[in-house]
This record gives structure tokens, C-alpha cells and sequence, in this order.
């Protein structure tokens, strides 16, 4: 599996993402935010947490429009699998390629601590090595965690098995307890947790390497 990772002005998580997917046994390029296109052959793009180009704007609003992820854009819309972590969550709604937005803290303030998810679908490369119903222990670091979207897009998402993991104790507001969700083709996930940080005993745990492995297995097989 040959994966990308984004790297802005203001990303911090780019070199933990890039070593799960090293570790899961990913061949990987860092990107930078003023390249207009990908490596080629490239079968997954991490777009990772941080405080691209300082969350001026809307958190994620100027990276949305930076050379680079026009070209995430594109390869997402060709079918290619995509993951948004945090900040790189709201980067991707703000592209267009998830629905709904990441608004601040219900509480006004930054978390930083390991909750618990509860798996809402295996269906999909990412969760497919948990089981429906799984509470899983993830990381989060965020001020701008809130998800929402309206009633219409929430149906859509509960009816068509799009969300992907919510909250066993909702932490900051988020509608439905959502915590991540997946696009209408199932290629690309937004999750405000950091599985990147419980990929490593060394770290505190490591529920979240499933999720890096089962991408090696499901993305090649694909």
C-alpha cells in the first residue's frame, strides 16, 4: 500500500500518522501543502491533526483550498481512500468530500484526553477490524470537536450506515454523539480521535492499530 500524508504549516500529527501507516507496512511520502499533486500510485491520503495555517478563518477552511488538496479532491472523487484526522477532519468537510462541520467545543474548551468509541459499522477498510458495537479507547485533542450536521444530512448518515464511530460519553456536543463519519462511497473517513496516538504500547495503548492494519489488507486487496 502505497500512502500519502499532507503536511501544513501548523500540522503536528503528520509524522504519527505517517509511522502507522509505516508500521501497518505502508510505503510513505510526505506531502507538502504547495504541491498540486499526488505521488503517483498513491492508494491513501492521511490528512492529519494540527492547526493548519494557524485555524485562521474557520478551523481547516485555508488548508481546504491549498494546491494539494485539490488534488485529494480528485483522487478521493476517483475512487481513491482518503482518512481525515482532527483538524484533518474539518478539512475534509470543508473540501466538500464529507458532510456536516466541525464547530467549537460545546463546553469552549480544549480537550485533550483518551475516551472511549463505541464502532457504529464494521462496513468499511477502516473499521473492518472491529466489530459493530466495539468500544475501542482513542485519544482526542481538540477545541473545535463539535460535529453537526442538519436533520437531513443526520438521517442520511444513520440510514445509508455512514457513521463510522461515536462517543460513549459525547465529550464535546456533537450531534448524535458522532465522532466520525464515512463518505457516500465508503472510501473516506473523518474522525476527530487520534488512532495514530494509540498505535504504540509505548504511547498508552493501542486499539487504534487495528485500524492501520485492516487499511493494509483491505486497501491492497481493493
Amino acid at each position: 500500500m502505497k500512502a500519502a500524508v499532507i503536511v501544513f504549516p501548523g500540522s503536528n500529527c503528520d509524522r504519527d500518522l505517517a509511522v502507522a501507516f509505516e508500521r501497518a507496512g505502508a510505503d510513505v511520502t510526505m506531502v507538502w501543502h504547495k504541491d498540486s499533486t499526488l505521488p503517483a500510485g498513491v492508494d491513501i491520503v492521511g490528512v492529519p491533526g494540527g492547526f493548519s495555517y494557524g485555524d485562521y478563518l474557520r478551523c481547516g477552511a485555508i488548508a481546504a483550498n491549498s494546491p494539494i488538496c485539490k488534488a485529494v479532491v480528485k483522487h478521493a472523487e476517483a475512487g481513491g481512500y482518503a482518512m481525515g484526522i482532527c483538524n484533518g477532519f474539518q478539512i475534509l468537510t470543508e473540501t466538500g468530500l464529507l458532510p456536516g462541520a466541525l464547530r467549537r467545543n460545546a463546553g469552549l474548551k480544549y480537550i485533550c484526553r483518551t475516551v472511549g468509541l463505541q464502532v457504529a459499522t464494521s462496513d468499511s477498510a477502516f473499521t473492518s477490524a472491529y466489530a459493530k458495537g466495539d468500544t475501542i479507547d482513542i485519544p482526542i485533542a481538540h477545541h473545535d470537536g463539535n460535529y453537526f450536521a442538519d436533520d437531513e444530512t443526520l438521517a442520511r448518515l444513520q440510514g445509508d450506515d455512514r457513521v463510522a464511530f461515536t462517543y460513549a460519553e459525547n465529550p464535546n456536543g456533537s450531534v448524535a454523539d458522532i465522532a466520525g463519519v464515512l463518505s457516500a462511497n465508503r472510501r473516506v473517513l473523518g474522525m476527530m480521535p487520534h488512532p495514530e496516538r494509540a498505535a504504540d504500547a509505548g504511547h498508552g495503548g493501542t486499539d487504534g492499530t487495528a485500524m492501520f492494519s485492516a487499511l493494509m489488507e483491505q486497501v491492497v486487496t481493493a
